[in-house]
């Protein structure tokens, strides 16, 4: 089956580089390649890539730092491929502004998968259109959200959520329909991805994220977009 679109491969270590982009190229996608942060900051710059696969393991700068720097010039879809693979490693990557997190080992296969979930969604945009739940709207032209505290570029993810979240205005949505509807069927169980990102659209839209009033947690339920201030909830 043949993909398309321009992966950026960065990993310190030339044998997963190598075995990453033989699987890309045999899926048919373009692979850019980057040994260090610096190097993966210029082709992200000069190549523009649709995905970044990001090693967190890097020789000249920390990789959640990189992580984070890149979230701050580009709304390119970015999964993490380490070896570190512990709760709070998941976490603060989420946290920095990753789409998805795979541990190494891994097989080709899911990796595949995984891409191809991040590209759709990428893609899905140019399909949205603008929507709003009273005091929060969505602007497609720039993929912003607006609300109290004004406007905000969305990533892909961000803006699938939010949009899911707008759709349903006003209404209690499960964290099974969320995580199904915005990462994918086999996403549904990641639960701290969503605590994540719903914790990332507080901070954009609500006037104070630790008592949030419009995007409303509903306890060992979901959540809910409320078109007005509507109480409080963790």
């Amino acid at each position: 089956m043949d993909e398309s679109g321009l992966v950026l491969v960065i990993d310190d270590e030339a044998k997963y580089r190598r075995l990453i982009t033989t699987n890309l190229k045999m899926a048919g996608y373009a692979v850019a390649e980057a040994a260090n942060g610096h190097e993966a900051l210029t082709l992200i710059y000069d190549r523009e890539p649709d995905v970044v696969l990001l090693d967190l393991r890097l020789p000249d700068m920390d990789g959640f730092h990189l992580c984070e720097r890149i979230r701050k010039l580009s709304t390119v879809p970015v999964m993490v491929l380490t070896a570190l693979n512990s709760e709070a490693d998941t976490i603060q990557a989420l946290d920095l502004g990753a789409d998805d997190y795979l541990a190494k080992p891994f097989s080709p296969g899911e990796m595949l998968a995984r891409i191809r979930a991040l590209l759709r969604r990428s893609r899905d945009f140019s399909e949205s259109r603008d929507a709003g739940c009273g005091d929060i709207r969505l602007i497609k032209d720039t993929r912003e959200v607006e609300g109290p505290n004004g406007r905000v570029r969305l990533t892909p993810i961000e803006w699938r959520l939010c949009q899911e979240l707008t759709q349903h205005c006003g209404k209690v949505l499960t964290h099974e329909h969320l995580l199904g509807r915005v990462w994918g069927p086999g996403y549904q169980t990641e639960h701290e991805y969503l605590r994540v990102y719903i914790r990332r659209i507080r901070g954009y839209i609500e006037p104070d994220p630790h008592r949030p009033v419009y995007l409303v947690s509903h306890a060992g339920v979901g959540y809910a977009l409320y078109p007005k201030p509507h109480g409080q909830g963790d």
